[in-house]
């Protein structure tokens, strides 16, 4: 099946792919089963050796790929974080994986049971799959599967279908380093292709909506495979008294706005203290007013279109629907068209109520609904009325923010700072309510979750026979 693919600039479909039909899907997990063992024999440390052939294998691309995203996404400096940090990514595994799975596995430890000694194996699964997001293309495609392949997994990954210019690049990258390439392939499709995917693997990694996500459980539960789900947010930020207004502003606009606010973790609900509310929102307007779209020269600008546009639809709905109800708009508000492209100003809103879908729901683009509060306790009960809890930030005094931080419902917690889940990779998460599902892709974890335990019991001694379970012998 071709799939069109729209160019979020020009608003054209000037690209096409080709779906993967699911036969083909089962047969490239085949090959990938067959080839696995061979890639765990290796050794960790001949796969961080792999791996760091891949990394400049990639930035040796490294020109082309950012090309390639910044069709996709229509912005050019993300692309280019999104392909050198993978490659840091890979350097950084590499440097520091071996050591960490190296020091896994016991080796004859005494058990409490007298005269046993345990030792214990940790056994990657054979075949990982991924469903990454549009948002984040490459960089989210393969968060997930670099921990996975130092491990001793294969891979099979499918990014989203609406930015895959990149993919072939990326494919030319993996074919470079031919040991990777027997255990890696990337594939092109839609929602069936992910379906064909989470029956052919043993453990899915998905990122993306709440709604998509609870259909990749369903069927990764269909399957009896677990599921790694990252998922939306409705990200809280509490400004508390104690916070310099313009500082806070600052924080506010970037950790909103950011990639046009199409990241799960940007800030979607501020909560202002009344003594700073004026100060704040006054620093906000005018920060906000020099925020720049990157049209018509991608290289300039600070913010790029809406890379999906229904996206751009919902966003407007959302803000129109919090004005009719009684929101005030103090910059931004409209989307405009530029080019066929899709944008939208930094939007602020004031006298916004928990009842707007400009609070309760998801928005993913650049808009920063301000609520003002009077007491810090008000503010956790708002921040925490939710059904998200993937992350949130707190400004202010240091002691006192995080306090509060210890309090809020989310998986990471940025003080002094917003959206620092992404960027601070050692930092273990898990997402909490409906914000996702699993272990934290971030931290040791991330490389642990691949691993099933083998515990293997010796016994010294001997052996218990059936006489040792006969009712005289217990009654006795």
């Amino acid at each position: 099946m071709t799939i069109p693919v729209r160019n979020p600039r020009t608003g054209e479909t000037d690209y096409a792919i080709e779906a993967v039909p699911a036969d083909e899907i089962a047969a490239i997990a085949l090959r990938l089963r067959a080839a696995q063992p061979d890639w765990l024999a290796l050794g960790a440390e001949a796969r961080a050796a792999v791996l760091v052939k891949w990394a400049e294998a990639i930035e040796a691309r490294g020109g082309d790929l950012v090309a390639k995203l910044s069709v996709d996404t229509g912005r050019v400096a993300i692309a280019n974080v999104e392909v050198f940090s993978v490659a840091g990514t890979l350097r950084r595994w590499a440097a520091t994986g071996p050591a960490m799975i190296a020091a896994l596995d016991l080796k004859d430890v005494p058990s409490a049971t007298p005269g046993v000694t345990i030792s214990n194996r940790h056994v990657p699964y054979q075949l990982l799959g991924v469903i990454a997001p549009w948002n984040f293309p490459m960089l989210l495609a393969l968060i997930d599967a670099i921990p996975a392949l130092l491990a001793g997994c294969a891979a099979l990954i499918k990014p989203s279908e609406i930015t895959p210019r990149f993919i072939p690049v990326l494919r030319e990258t993996i074919a470079a380093v031919p040991e990777l390439a027997k255990v890696l392939a990337i594939v092109e499709g839609d929602a069936d292709t992910g379906k064909a995917i989470v029956g052919n693997v043993d453990y899915v990694c998905f990122t993306g909506s709440v709604a998509t996500g609870r259909k990749v459980a369903e069927a990764a539960a269909a399957a009896f495979i677990p599921a790694n789900l990252e998922l939306g947010g409705k990200d809280p930020m509490i400004v508390l008294p104690s916070a310099d207004p313009v500082k806070a502003a600052s924080i506010a606009l970037r950790s909103s706005v950011a990639a046009n606010g199409q990241a799960c973790q940007s800030i979607e609900r501020l909560y202002v203290h009344r003594s700073l509310a004026d100060a704040f929102l006054a620093s906000l307007v005018e920060q906000a007013k020099g925020v720049e779209f990157n049209y018509p020269d991608i290289t300039k600008g600070h913010i790029g279109p809406f890379i999906f546009p229904p996206q751009a639809d919902k966003v407007q709905a959302q803000i129109d629907a919090a004005v009719a109800q009684g929101a005030k708009v103090l910059h931004g508000g409209q989307v405009e068209t530029l080019g066929g492209g899709k944008y939208l100003r930094p939007t602020i809103l004031t006298d916004v109520t928990p009842d707007m879908a400009i609070i309760a729901e998801e928005t993913f683009g650049p808009v920063i609904p301000v609520t003002i509060y009077d007491d810090v306790e008000e503010a956790i009960r708002l921040a925490n009325d939710t059904i998200y809890g993937l992350s949130a930030a707190v400004i202010g005094d240091p002691a006192e923010a995080e306090e509060v931080g210890e309090r809020l419902e989310a998986g990471a917690i940025s003080i002094n700072d917003g959206s620092m889940t992404a960027g601070v990779w050692d930092a273990e998460n898990c997402s909490f309510k409906q914000s996702g599902m699993g272990p934290s892709r971030m931290g040791n974890a991330g490389l642990y979750r691949y691993f099933r335990v083998k515990a293997i019991m010796r016994q010294n001694g001997e052996a218990a026979p059936i006489a040792a379970y006969a009712e005289q012998a217990v009654a006795g």
